[in-house]
């Protein structure tokens, strides 16, 4: 059996080499990035804020390919900021109090005017990964079955602790940040393509979105791709972390779409509980407890992260990534998330700037 294809999106900060405090130089990084040889394009591209880029990596079928995707777009990326003085911090928040400036371009400014300090305020860094469905029909059925395991996501990449300077207390502050928006979470179960659609037409009806790009549901139908485009995590600081998971997320909505296809139904998880779980996550990640989604009882977070193992176990299996998954699972559980890493970096040093150069550290491969 072929596994899914599966490609991922990462957003990264861009701080100075000597202070570590965010630094608006998208424009001059992004001309120092040639695109990989034989591509017409680059993959990395501007995001919101001139502080911040974003790369995407091709669509692959093995996590081998993926792994070497995800370095070689950090490293290019990497060498061009610091061709500029500047370095790439794979951060979700800035621990260096940060004044973010928007990028020149005209819908971003009207997210500007439209949603104000919501908008200017959002110098957040997250992954998106997307992962192949045979049609909008499955990619929605799966949408439906993996909401109750979201959270555990989110709580694997676990990367901002510290927001305008200081120590929030959650492990992923920018879970709190990206709330913000109006259409930002978990989702009701929607049961076909055709509600999906009319969902989305209600709520570009409001007025409160410029488009359906907007629809930051904690997961999406890719726009234009035919994907199912999962959007909870942080960036996060490990590219082998990158790369469990991606290999989580493809077997999660490849198990949703068996059971789609099977027409087992979805939990019926309220979206009150998913909101409250996705919370959980993001206090304490992996440290703490989580949501279990079967039960909806607070377990230990191993156990919860247990559950979402043996709950994807076949298709790991037939993707042939369950070796790779356990072995990173040990790594990401011996060392921690990128918040343990923040942390242990402002207890040695006891300063924000170099909490931030640290992170460029260990966002590029060597």
């Amino acid at each position: 059996m072929t596994a899914r294809r599966v490609g991922v999106e990462e957003e990264f900060l861009l701080v100075d080499g000597a202070t570590g405090a965010p630094a608006g130089v998208a424009g001059q990084v992004l001309r120092r990035t040639p695109p990989a040889a034989g591509a017409a394009e680059r993959n990395v591209d501007q995001e919101l804020t001139r502080e911040q880029v974003e790369t995407g990596t091709a669509p692959v079928h093995s996590l081998a390919e993926l792994r070497a995707e995800i370095r070689r777009l950090r490293s290019d990326a990497g060498r061009s900021a610091q061709s500029t003085g500047h370095r790439l911090a794979a951060l979700a928040t800035s621990p260096v109090p940060a004044d973010p400036t928007i990028t020149p371009d005209p819908r971003y400014e009207q997210m500007m005017r439209l949603y104000g300090v919501v908008a200017a305020e959002q110098l957040a860094c997250g992954m998106h990964v997307h992962v192949e469905t045979a049609s909008p029909a499955e990619a929605v059925g799966a949408l439906d079955r993996v909401r109750p395991w979201l959270p555990i996501l989110l709580a694997l990449s676990t990367n901002s602790p510290y927001w305008h300077g200081q120590d929030t207390g959650h492990d992923s502050y920018r879970s709190q940040v990206w709330a913000r928006w109006p259409v930002a979470g978990p989702t009701e179960v929607f049961g076909s393509e055709r509600a999906y659609r009319q969902a989305l037409d209600a709520a570009l009806a409001t007025g409160a979105l410029l488009d359906d790009g907007m629809a930051y549901f904690d997961a999406r139908l890719g726009r234009g791709l035919p994907t199912l485009e999962l959007r909870v995590a942080d960036v996060c600081l490990y590219a082998d972390d990158a790369v469990l998971l991606s290999a989580l997320a493809r077997a999660l909505v490849d198990t949703a779409a068996r059971d789609w296809a099977a027409d087992r139904p979805p939990q019926p998880v309220r979206t009150e509980v998913l909101r409250l779980a996705m919370w959980r996550a993001g206090r304490s990640g992996i440290t703490d407890e989580l949501v279990d989604p079967l039960t909806g009882a607070a377990v230990a977070a191993w156990t919860a992260i247990d559950r979402l193992r043996s709950h994807v176990r076949d298709s790991l299996e037939d993707a042939g990534d369950l070796a790779v998954v356990d072995d990173l699972l040990g790594q990401l559980k011996g060392r921690g998330t990128g918040a343990a890493a923040q942390r242990a970096a402002y207890t040695c040093r006891e300063n924000l700037g170099d909490v931030a150069l640290d992170a460029a550290d260990r966002t590029v491969p060597t």
